[in-house]
């Protein structure tokens, strides 16, 4: 079960671990702070920016961080390896999904690792209950097993320019992905990686409430792009948004390995 509705999570609060991912690209938001003053009972915090490894020649990227590094954060977060998960964020999708995606890679089992569909924007519609209270922690001892299948790198990317073994799907909007806005980032240029195809994290969700399109809609958007493989891997600004595009790929396609180009438009349009 990769998404759990508000109402199951609503019923379940005591019985699963709950992880608060949010993240904000623009800088005049602090996902922290609004943990602290409210997130979802018994919720835990995970900072994006500080659980990857954000190279320093590529400071705004979201590389994945060492097996070691991801075992602390776990094990300080309290989690087991048996634990159920459930993932939310303000950040209308990605970066739960993000989180999502990184457990995966990191040997946790996909049947134990869920998305609240629609995250604390549902939730908040529906009345749930929020809290500012500090959530107990219980320091565990987290083993992870990396999946190195799950990610392509930049040489991999450079070499399927050549040969086209994959297909590459950009989550960016339709302007950037065509070069006609400016990146968000510093230091990075327009554009896209050549034969890439987009399919913008927008035509996946529904705006209301930010869950995602039911899996009829969800075919029609990757079969519109003419997308029906198992060889694809997705990519976006610094690999949060590209996860969102891996989950939803995933529910209507049993035998996709989630991919996803790590290093991203950020590393591929350096200047």
């Amino acid at each position: 079960m990769t998404l759990v509705s508000t109402s199951w999570l609503n019923e379940n609060l005591n019985k699963v671990k709950i992880i608060d991912a949010s993240w904000h690209l623009v800088k005049n938001r602090n996902a922290a702070e609004e943990y602290k003053n409210e997130h979802i009972e018994n919720a835990i915090f995970f900072d994006l920016d500080k659980n990857s490894n954000q190279r320093k020649d590529l400071p705004h990227g979201h590389f994945l961080p060492s097996s070691s590094d991801h075992e602390k954060t776990t094990s300080e977060m309290g989690i087991l390896e048996s634990d159920r998960i459930i993932i939310y964020c303000h950040s209308d999708l990605i970066s739960s999904c993000r989180v999502w995606f990184q457990f995966l890679y990191f040997g946790h089992d996909p049947k134990l690792v869920s998305i609240l569909n629609g995250g604390m924007r549902k939730w908040k519609l529906e009345g749930r209950k929020v809290t500012n209270s500090k959530t107990k922690i219980n320091r565990s001892k987290y083993k992870a097993n990396e999946n190195r299948n799950m990610i392509k790198v930049l040489s991999q990317i450079n070499e399927n320019i050549k040969n086209m073994e994959f297909t590459v799907i950009d989550a960016r909007s339709k302007n950037r992905f065509l070069g006609l806005e400016p990146e968000p980032r510093p230091g990075i240029k327009s554009g896209s990686i050549k034969g890439s195809k987009s399919i913008p994290i927008s035509k996946i969700v529904n705006i209301d409430d930010n869950t995602f399109l039911d899996t009829k809609k969800l075919r029609d958007v990757f079969r519109s792009s003419k997308i029906n493989s198992n060889e694809i891997v997705m990519s976006c600004g610094s690999s949060v948004s590209a996860a969102s595009l891996a989950l939803a790929y995933s529910l209507i396609n049993d035998d996709y390995i989630p991919k996803i180009y790590i290093g991203s438009w950020t590393e591929f349009g350096k200047k």
